[in-house]
Parts: C-alpha cells; structure tokens; sequence
C-alpha cells in the first residue's frame, strides 16, 4: 500500500491532473525498473501470522533493521516503515511485509537489492524465531486469526470494503503479490504499454500463480489472490476496457479516477473520513469531509493510489497480476515486464499479440486464468501458447539490452516446459506426499 503523497501545491487548473502525468515521461535513457513485493511473516514455533507488537514481532524487526541504516517512518506513536536510498519497507493491512525498491537501471541491481534485503530480514528474524512465506494467500489463516496493522488508512479501506464489494478485506489482509513499475516516453508510449499490459496480465496472473489454498484447503482456483480482485469493487478495479478506446490517454485515465469514490483526505498527519465522497466535488470545494477546502496536488497523487486496476497508471505504469512467490519468481517478474516494455520491438510484437483481443476476452482470460493459470483459455486462445509467445518476446527484448538479463526468465520457462506453475507443484504435493495437510507450505515457500 502507497504511503502518504507529498510536495504538492494547490490544484488551480482541471488540467493538472492529466500534466501530473504526463510529467513523469522520460528518455530512454532515464527508464527505470523498481520492483515491489509483499511477503508473510509466521512465528516458526506456532505458524502464527507475525504480530505487530512485542518481542517477535513487526516492530521488533523494525528495530533492528535500523542497525543496517533504515530509518524509521512513523504514523503517530507507531512506526509503519522503514526508510533508506530510495527504497522503502512499508506494512500491508495485514502485517505482510513489503519491500518497494529504489528506482535501478537494470535486473541484476534488482536481484543484488532483493539479495540484500533478504539477507537483512533473516539476519534480524533467524534469532527471533521469525520466517517469511512467498506465496500469493495465506494458505490457513482465518480473517480472525489476522492482526492489524495500526494505519488509519487502512481502518477507512476496512470498513468500505466491508461494505461494496465481497473479498475486499481478504485482499487486504491475506493476500501478497509482486509488481514493477515502469516508466514511459510520452503519453502515446503509455498507451501502447498500458494497452499491452492490461492485455497480458492474465499470462503474468498464470505464470506466477501460487496461491491454490485459502482456509486452510484447496479453493478452486491457482491464483485466489486474482479471484479475490474480481468483485472487490468494481469502482476501481479490473482490466480497463476504455483504455483500448480510440483517442485514450492522460486524460481519459484521469476521468476515471476522478469518478472512483473516495477513502480520505490526509491532513496533519491523520486520514479524514471521506468514504464514498467525489473528488469532483473536492475540486470544486464541495467535500462534504472538508467544506470549502480544495485539494492539491498531493490529494490527487494520494486518491491516484486508491485505485487498483490490473495495471496502474501514476507518474509510471504499474503491474498489478501476479501472485508473490519464490526469491526466483521474484526476480523474473520486473524482467518479464523489461523484456516485453523496454525494448521497441519486442514491445511492437507484443501489441500484435494482443491487438485483436476484445473486451470479452481479456475478461475471460483473466478469469480463467484465476481458475486454471496455464491451462486457462478463452474464444479459442490458449492461454499457454500466449504465455509462451510473450516470455518468448520478453526473452528477445533482454536480449537487445545486451545485460545478459535473460537467466531472470528461468523459473518462467521451467513452467512453460513442465506446464506447470507453483500452484500446480503445490497441488501435486498437497494430494501427495503432504497427505493433504498444510502443514509443510510454511518452509516449502519460506523466503
């Protein structure tokens, strides 16, 4: 989750809004690659979800990491993150653990950071008892069982999402994933890679899927933290169908932010109730949380990160598909995104694909995908063979970069060989030698 927004002034234009974005297109040469995981923390001795307070505990690896040079960042009385050279440590609803990297210039700083991250946590977590699981849901715990993390923001999220949609707070509290974020030239450079982002997500939500249990059993579903999206709310999620629409851009995704329902405003360090509220009317100094005040920039950059679609736009494109997993996985998720988005022609082919999809499937492939990862397909498209072609497409674009990138991609072609992803190994082993018990998932998937 987006912490607080800052350094913006007063919104005197509507047109603002779309040269916010627009402001964040840069030159090749300045594209960068930041890659953003979440991970649960379990108490080695019970398989409890890891508390926010106490000896073993949230806070207690917060102080300590701080031995290695991060900093604090606090929210009244409580630290909820942690700070250090561009890179971020920043808490879920749910206690997950969230590493947001600093902006890099290729895979093989991504891999070294998510190394070192690593290797810190154990060093603070090995003494206290304390593991982490890379896995896209809590395969046992209860919502009951969850603790909750003491940010205002989130006590808002919990109680709207109680209220429009159906899975809202199971996303919040036991799901984890991985994303990158990366930048675009200019608003016709969004386009095409929002375009093919959107239209790919279902290969990604597929190839990384791994969370096939929920409650303690099998749900149906190779990615459940994907089947959890669906529903949520429909206000600000999903696959964005207006942005295949002729004439798309900045200010068309705008438009659409502008009409997702508000969570807050955050003034002198406190999140103001304005669930449901218009930021239209904010604009217009009519919120009714903050009569006669207009907003500023910052709002605008907080109420950009309360929207959740499967691929988002802010000063940089986000990939919102996939399921946390491995260390491996984690490291194949920005270079399956950099081979496909970094490279001209590898971006090109890619848009061919998917150019002929129309609304309906991608919908269904998204769906289907949830269900069945690679064996998902849709009005004749197997979601395999375009699993296939993509990290294919991905594979050349690593290698126009000429970084020797490419090994990234290895734990994505392991699974198109086998046709087999992390879900489907968990499976066999549930139904095999687990006997079907849990039990075993917490070291299996242990980061």
């Amino acid at each position: 989750m987006s912490i607080p927004q800052s350094g913006g002034g007063p919104i005197e234009d509507f047109s603002q809004l779309a040269e916010m974005m627009e402001s964040g297109s840069k030159p090749k040469a300045d594209w960068r690659i930041g890659t953003e995981h979440e991970k649960f923390g379990w108490l080695t001795d019970s398989r409890a979800p890891l508390p926010y307070a106490g000896d073993r505990s949230i806070s207690a690896l917060f102080a300590g990491l701080q031995s290695f040079g991060w900093m604090p960042v606090a929210e009244a009385d409580n630290v909820i993150g942690m700070t250090r050279a561009g890179a971020n440590i920043s808490l879920e609803p749910g206690g997950q653990f969230e590493l947001s990297g600093a902006p890099l210039e290729n895979l093989h700083q991504g891999a070294a950071e998510l190394q070192n991250h690593l290797d810190e946590v154990r060093a603070i977590a090995d003494p206290l008892g304390i593991k982490f699981m890379g896995i896209g849901a809590a395969p046992e715990w209860s919502a009951t069982t969850m603790p909750v993390m003491p940010k205002g923001r989130y006590r808002l999220m919990t109680d709207y999402m109680g209220r429009v949609g159906t899975h809202g707070t199971q996303m919040m509290y036991r799901t984890c994933t991985v994303q990158v974020n990366l930048d675009y030239a200019s608003e016709a450079d969004m386009v095409k890679k929002l375009r093919v982002a959107i239209a790919l997500q279902p290969v990604a939500t597929a190839l990384f899927a791994s969370s096939p249990f929920f409650d303690g059993k099998p749900n149906g579903h190779k990615s459940w933290r994907s089947r959890i999206w669906r529903g949520l709310d429909n206000a600000r999620t999903g696959m964005l169908p207006f942005a295949f629409d002729q004439g798309f851009g900045f200010q068309q995704y705008v438009d659409w932010v502008l009409d997702a329902p508000m969570y807050f405003v955050y003034r002198d360090g406190k999140y103001i109730n304005a669930l449901g509220q218009s930021f239209r009317a904010f604009l217009k100094g009519e919120l009714p949380a903050l009569p006669g005040e207009k907003p500023t920039l910052s709002d605008w950059a907080d109420h950009m990160t309360t929207v959740f679609p499967e691929a988002r736009v802010k000063k940089y494109i986000e990939m919102r598909g996939a399921d946390c997993g491995d260390q491996a996985h984690i490291d194949a998720l920005p270079a399956f995104w950099v081979g496909l988005m970094y490279d001209d022609a590898a971006l090109d082919a890619a848009w061919d694909l998917v150019k002929g999809f129309d609304t309906e499937t991608r919908e269904t492939l998204r769906v289907n995908a949830s269900v069945s990862a690679l064996q998902a397909e849709a009005n004749g498209i197997k979601l395999l063979d375009l699993a296939r072609a993509a990290v294919g497409l991905s594979h050349a674009g690593l290698a126009a970069r000429g970084l020797d990138e490419q090994r990234y991609l290895a734990p994505l072609v392991q699974n198109l060989a086998t046709e087999k992803t992390q879900a489907d190994r968990w499976l066999d082993l549930y139904n095999g030698a687990w006997g079907k018990a849990l039990t075993p998932i917490y070291e299996a998937s242990s980061l």
